[in-house]
């Protein structure tokens, strides 16, 4: 089940945080829950997605964008994800999850995520996401106008510009 309670609480906690710019960090902490588990008793590969979802949401809500999601009835979604494991997350251990934009083209908004153990990172996610209206993706320039800012796409890391350029490659629907 998907963690309502711990997503509220993060937005709560969040509420009054200092404003982001669109390409800031922000940072969140949690604790791997017994429920986040998988059968090796380690961070089962799908929750790890969710728990970057409580730090990807409070970067949203502090860079503005929920007001703005609400009053246009926008939706935001993701439309690929790239993830590197490198650790196990283990039962009771406290990681750090770090969120930022990297850029945006003209459909998508790339999103940057990583998870934490000390000073060891456990895991790294890139993310395509997108804002969508009932007539499909609403273009990232009109998002950042929307949000009363002029910013200009930053030029996207080599390695992050190839995984778009990749992605582009694949066959869409699959083969099989």
């Amino acid at each position: 089940m998907y963690p309502f309670i711990r997503m509220t609480k993060e937005l709560w906690k969040n509420r009054s945080a200092p404003r982001l710019p669109l390409t800031g960090t922000h940072v969140s902490h949690h604790v791997c829950w017994p429920w986040d588990l998988d059968i090796w008793w380690e961070l089962n590969n799908g929750r790890t997605l969710t728990l970057y979802d409580l730090g990807r949401i409070p970067m949203a809500q502090r860079m503005g964008m929920i007001p703005v999601l609400r009053a246009r009835r926008w939706g935001l979604t993701m439309a690929g994800v790239s993830v590197r494991y490198r650790r196990r997350v283990r039962m009771f251990d406290r990681v750090e999850v770090r969120s930022r934009c990297v850029g945006w083209d003209d459909r998508f908004i790339y999103i940057l995520q990583s998870m934490w153990k000390g000073e060891a990172c456990a895991s790294q996610a890139l993310y395509r996401s997108a804002v969508t209206d009932r007539n499909g993706i609403v273009a990232p320039e009109r998002v950042i106008a929307e949000l009363g800012r002029d910013d200009q796409p930053p030029v996207l890391p080599g390695w992050v510009a190839n995984w778009i350029e990749a992605e582009a490659t694949r066959p869409w629907p699959p083969e099989d």
